[in-house]
């Protein structure tokens, strides 16, 4: 049973190990303390504090809303909750693409202000050489290749990736050239399985799979959707491991029902 006191905390070496021992990474969504606290006790191995917060936690369309300060701030709950899981931040749309000297600042902001260990950047080897700078200078990087929420303007909606020939050998390419320029690991998003599985055969570093198949070498999900917390959201690759906004709308019942009925508070729960 973990202990608060004496929990040793992951690192990228730990995580690029797995891949090694031929172990799978699994990975979460988090945005707060609550639900860090209680992810941690399961000994995750990577919490994200996803851009996704802008989708699930502030009910906007697509993640572009998302403010680094806004990243900051959830980070800092997360980590108070997390003890032994790995805490990697998205940097949010607008906090790296301007120019390098502005990506390595905003970088440096959420490793000083948070203390998580590592951020995660969308897109492929033209960002190598930011990942190049970023990892000298001691910030850890995860790559994110494949369907790009950031650029879903761009790319026309949330479609799957890499269906080409052409487009392929394009994403094994900006693969290699994340790992060479230093990246720890690479989430791959809403791309064939056979695509995943040759990156993942080619790389020697971790390939962390969202709608990406089971060839990976570990998986994540938004951990909303793994609680069915959004019940509208139907998507092929996500599993519902149980359904607490059910489990949360019948307890608000039980409660409008029991103060409706004067049946909360009862004497043991009042004072005298």
């Amino acid at each position: 049973m973990n202990s608060q006191q004496n929990v040793k905390r992951k690192t990228i070496t730990d995580i690029v190990q797995k891949k090694k021992l031929g172990q799978k990474v699994s990975v979460l969504t988090c945005y707060d303390y609550t639900m860090s606290r209680l992810l941690d006790s399961t000994e995750i191995d990577i919490l994200l504090v996803g851009d996704s917060l802008s989708n699930v936690f502030c009910g906007n369309e697509t993640t572009l809303p998302i403010t680094l300060d806004e990243m900051i701030y959830h980070t800092k709950a997360v980590m108070k909750g997390s003890k032994q899981a790995l805490v990697v931040v998205d940097m949010p749309f607008g906090s790296y693409q301007i120019n390098e000297s502005q990506a390595i600042e905003s970088a440096i902001r959420v490793m000083k202000e948070t203390g998580a260990m590592a951020i995660k950047i969308e897109g492929g080897a033209m960002y190598a050489p930011l990942t190049e700078k970023l990892v000298k200078i001691g910030i850890p990087v995860m790559g994110h290749l494949g369907l790009l929420p950031q650029s879903v303007h761009q790319i026309g909606g949330h479609k799957l990736q890499a269906k080409s020939e052409k487009s392929q050998n394009l994403i094994l390419e900006d693969a290699k050239a994340l790992e060479n320029a230093g990246c720890f690991s690479i989430v791959l998003e809403k791309i064939p399985l056979n695509v995943s599985k040759l990156i993942s055969e080619t790389l020697l570093i971790p390939t962390i799979g969202i709608g990406a198949g089971v060839h990976c070498d570990g998986q994540v999900l938004v951990i909303n959707d793994l609680l069915g917390l959004n019940p509208n959201l139907k998507l092929k690759f996500v599993r519902e491991y149980a359904n607490i906004g059910n489990t949360i709308k019948s307890a608000v019942k039980s409660y409008i029902e029991d103060v409706n009925n004067s049946q909360f508070p009862n004497k043991e729960e009042s004072f005298s």
